[in-house]
């Protein structure tokens, strides 16, 4: 099949399909046109890298998980799961940063809200008579961040 016919079966697109031969992900045999052409196992192959992708693995990992669906044998697989072992571990290491990041953001907006609100409150006081000798407050007078 043509790459137009494999992008339309595999739901990816041809510019995807260029990239990953690129990559050496894929391979196809010329035509003497220079058309590329794929087989029916090109199809497993193409949702194989799709989903490695969405696990967000980089083409030279996914390169590297190659041998496994090439030349399955328990070394390859053992290869294999040892990679994924460790990409998943990296993977769980960013969520440890987000997840810190996030909550340190959550801080800072609570201590944001709070300045806020003490803003709201002596505004709130001033315009209530407090009287000519009650000072404006400036706006982030007293917020420090961290």
């Amino acid at each position: 099949m043509r790459i137009g016919e494999l992008a339309a079966r595999t739901g990816v697109s041809v510019r995807s399909l260029r990239y990953y031969e690129e990559q050496e992900l894929l391979t196809s045999v010329r035509s003497g046109g220079g058309h590329r052409h794929y087989t029916e196992n090109d199809i497993d192959r193409v949702h194989y890298i799709q989903g490695l992708y969405a696990a967000n693995l980089s083409s030279r990992t996914i390169a590297a998980l190659m041998p496994c669906a090439e030349s399955p044998s328990t070394h390859n697989s053992d290869a294999a799961l040892e990679r994924m072992a460790l990409e998943r571990d990296r993977i769980t290491a960013q969520i440890d940063d987000f997840l810190r990041a996030r909550d340190t953001l959550d801080r800072m907006m609570d201590m944001a809200r709070a300045h806020r609100e003490t803003l709201a409150h002596a505004g709130a006081g001033a315009g209530a008579g407090a009287g000519a000798d009650a000072a404006p407050v400036e706006e982030g007078a007293g917020f420090r961040c961290g």
